[in-house]
């Protein structure tokens, strides 16, 4: 049986970040983002980026692996402000100790072992440890997985919607939000 554990991504994981984002949204996402979108991204640009990501100071990105293999990722912060205002542009009380998860990914074929369970988990130890009390997530509404996977550890909608354009398609998601003190039940 293979060990799933999860740690802090280093610069040099960023070309399997990297890879785990293509393969992910081609498998889990084309009919969401539209293929175009997916056949546009450049390994050597993403893989840039997620070094970039990994490298920021007030960035968490984490890792998880089942035995030596990559599966999945997360990538979290503090909110910025745009993120957690509300709809007519009014900031929160909490608006200063709210923490932004911005993706979690796990492969598709990794799915349902418990890997987004660790890194939502890791990503929230990180966040409590900057000072943030409370999280959001933004999540297409039309993602069905995602959004049953947050809910079942309380995070829920928070009234607040956005539209991206992705260039053919339009995307409608949903932010949610939720408690950053969670444990793993394994």
């Amino acid at each position: 049986m293979s060990t799933a554990q999860v740690r802090s991504a280093r610069t040099d994981d960023a070309a399997e970040i990297g890879r785990i984002q293509r393969d992910t949204w081609r498998a889990a996402y084309t009919d969401i983002l539209g293929a175009s979108v997916l056949d546009r991204l450049d390994a050597e640009d993403v893989e840039r980026q997620w070094a970039d990501a990994v490298a920021h100071p007030e960035t968490g990105v984490y890792l998880a692996f089942e035995g030596e293999f990559p599966v999945g990722f997360c990538v979290a912060g503090p909110a910025p402000e745009p993120e957690v205002a509300s709809a007519d542009g009014d900031l929160p009380a909490d608006a200063a100790r709210t923490g932004l998860i911005g993706t979690i990914l796990v492969e598709p074929r990794w799915g349902r072992r418990g890997h987004g369970g660790r890194l939502l988990v890791a990503a929230a130890t990180g966040l409590r440890e900057q000072g943030a009390e409370r999280g959001i997530t933004w999540v297409a509404q039309s993602d069905s997985a995602s959004l049953a996977f947050f809910r079942s550890v309380g995070w829920n909608p928070d009234g607040t919607m956005r539209t991206l354009d992705t260039g053919e398609r339009t995307v409608r998601e949903l932010r949610l939000t939720g408690d950053l003190a969670l444990h793993l039940t394994e």
